[in-house]
């Protein structure tokens, strides 16, 4: 006896009602990922994202994980520097402006696409519109890039933070086979000039002998912690020509630090979700504790008025405009696919608006504050030094390195802060690398699904590529290659990424199409709320943007460290790095022009520029809603 129902026997080619078309799609998914779905589970399968590639498990997971990515080292040791030398307290202004024109677009945008598709920029982009998917694989490249040099800058602060706890601390004093001639301890002096003898070229001699070398001339004085950190830390060599010897304590920390990594990461964001409730927050712990100590400093408040007094007139300057805009450009991280990354495991609903302003808002406050502590600190060591604050303040890898290394020396519980410091240093960059990796695994599994029940496999493999290819920052050359990829690798390309962005999201797919897709996921929104986000996307974000980089093109300086000038082949190598991923969306773009059937045929590029079929929401709800339309009501 037939005991099929009439909808199973109807023939496909008759136009459905929409529940019972809905209902045939949902059994046909709940059918097509049984085997990927843990019947133990409580969790209906209603939500074909959730159970392909996993979800944010807590409620804060996303927001804490998007305020670690998006306060990072610079933070702390570069935006202090920049507000110094920009007029103090006025650099806020224009910081503000580009966070509202530039930096907070982008964001927003980029995390509502995520969310509304529920993928990373390997396959999205490749749905949007064919014709941009090479910029995915430009933002990955991006991430991937960074991701080597990066990890490398965790490995220093692994090693600071072990060697703290040695007494005393092992870059304090001159009287080290590392020192050189030009190593100058001012407590060394000190105690010299207390026994009635001089103090010269890191010895303490008598008056008969330091006459007898009838000095004429002033010799430069290096403090011991840069001594320590060169000499002894990096074994830096002449020149990036010089690669010399894997430095074998560096390949050791920088193996510590991708087993962290590695560790963190291993159950996807599941796992570096629950971590980032400690690597977000601890340090602003640190932040606080060393502002307390530092405003019981002497000169701390000298140091603390030279950061925020305002000099105006500097607001009629271009430079100030500009440096405010690149800084909020790299502060937030757009177009390099980890906020893409991140919010495309956020749940359908979630209110990616909320998180994208109250982390805009918390990177400019955590920056103006970090100010505030790293001037107190200054502040104290310029009047230590008997010098002035502009002769101390450093920013990058000589702020955290070497000034406050030689600053810690002259507090009470040196070990301690050092400690404290050095730690807070290592959860500001863990949370930016995790992001940073879990972008290249999403970028792999994304490709190539089969492999997300092997994660575990696709983090280590990662994670061993990264090591082996983060080899070179510690070779004795190492500094150099360091120094290059942080001028080169997420400048130029990354920017010409962010306008692609908007040209194809504003004008391409069509701003009120998108602002339409975002109600979907957040309700209905008010008419102000489409005027300006049109606005915004399609004139001001853009325009932004392409001020941003001719103001870095036309600021171009060739990359140098210190001293040391590059050679022209080292300058071609950081440009190629530095145009690889816009090149790549670019061989992509025409690659995909040249395969169809009219090459170069505008109605080939118009059909290129189009979503392709598999473009739909994440709710599967919605996703079948709009089959059905796309279907007229035929199943086929």
């Amino acid at each position: 006896m037939d005991t099929s129902s009439p909808d199973e026997i109807e023939d496909c080619s008759t136009k459905l009602t929409v529940d019972v078309w809905l209902k045939r799609v949902e059994r046909r998914r709940q059918l097509a990922y049984a085997s990927e779905y843990d019947f133990c589970s409580d969790q209906p399968m209603n939500d074909e994202a959730l159970a392909k590639r996993g979800s944010w498990t807590g409620r804060y997971d996303f927001l804490l994980s998007l305020l670690g990515y998006s306060v990072g080292l610079g933070n702390v040791w570069r935006f202090p520097y920049l507000c110094y030398s920009n007029g103090g307290g006025a650099f806020l202004i224009p910081f503000t402006v580009m966070l509202v024109i530039a930096g907070l677009p982008l964001m927003f945008m980029e995390l509502s696409l995520a969310q509304y598709v529920g993928l990373g920029p390997a396959i999205l982009f490749k749905r949007l519109a064919p014709i941009s998917e090479g910029i995915g694989y430009g933002m990955i490249l991006v991430s991937g890039m960074v991701m080597l040099y990066y990890n490398v800058i965790i490995a220093w602060t692994v090693f600071y933070m072990v060697v703290s706890f040695e007494d005393p601390l092992p870059w304090r004093g001159c009287q080290h086979e590392w020192a050189t001639v030009n190593c100058f301890s001012y407590e060394e002096e000190d105690n010299c000039l207390a026994t009635n003898r001089s103090y010269y070229m890191a010895n303490c001699m008598s008056r008969e002998q330091y006459r007898l070398l009838n000095v004429t001339f002033r010799t430069p004085r290096k403090p011991p912690a840069e001594e320590f950190f060169k000499n002894y830390f990096l074994q830096i060599s002449a020149g990036i020509e010089e690669t010399g010897m894997i430095n074998q304590r560096l390949a050791i920390c920088l193996l510590v630090a991708w087993a962290i990594v590695f560790l963190c990461l291993s159950r996807g964001v599941k796992s570096s979700g629950k971590v980032v409730y400690f690597t977000a927050l601890f340090p602003y712990v640190v932040l606080a504790a060393l502002f307390i100590r530092g405003l019981t400093l002497p000169g701390a408040y000298d140091g603390i008025l030279y950061y925020v007094r305002p000099d105006w007139d500097k607001l009629r300057t271009a430079q100030i405009w500009g440096d405010a805009a690149v800084q909020i450009f790299f502060a937030l991280s757009p177009a390099w696919g980890g906020l893409l990354t991140l919010a495309s495991y956020n749940r359908f609903d979630n209110n990616c608006y909320r998180d994208a302003i109250v982390v805009a808002i918390s990177n400019i406050l955590t920056s103006f504050f970090a100010g505030f502590v790293i001037f107190a600190i200054i502040g104290f060591l310029a009047h230590e030094l008997d010098t002035s604050v502009d002769s101390v303040i450093d920013q990058g890898a000589g702020l955290a390195f070497v000034v406050f290394p030689e600053l810690v020396g002259k507090l009470q519980m040196p070990r301690l802060w050092s400690v404290l410091f050095f730690f807070m240093l290592l959860t500001l960059g863990l949370d930016s690398q995790f992001t940073l990796m879990e972008t290249v695994v999403t970028a792999v599994l994304d490709t190539f699904p089969a492999l997300r029940r092997r994660k575990i496999a696709v983090v280590a493999g990662v994670s061993i590529v990264g090591y082996l290819g983060g080899l070179i920052f510690v070779t004795n050359s190492g500094m150099y290659w360091f120094q290059l990829f942080d001028k080169y690798a997420a400048n130029w390309s990354v920017l010409l990424i962010a306008i692609a962005e908007c040209i194809l999201v504003g004008w391409v797919y069509g701003c009120e199409r998108f602002i339409s897709n975002i109600e979907e996921m957040l309700g209905k929104r008010s008419k102000w709320f489409h005027r300006f986000w049109v606005t915004v996307w399609k004139y001001i974000t853009p325009a932004m943007l392409l001020f941003i980089l001719c103001f870095n093109w036309l600021q171009y300086k060739p990359v140098a460290y210190g001293r040391y000038i590059y050679p022209n082949w080292a300058d071609v190598f950081g440009w190629i790095i530095a145009l690889a991923p816009f090149g790549i969306a670019v061989i992509v773009a025409v690659k995909n022009m040249s395969t169809s059937s009219s090459p170069f045929a505008w109605q080939t590029i118009r059909k290129l520029l189009q979503p392709s079929p598999e473009w739909k929401p994440s709710q599967p709800q919605l996703a079948s809603e709009m089959a059905y339309e796309n279907s007229n009501g035929i199943e086929l």
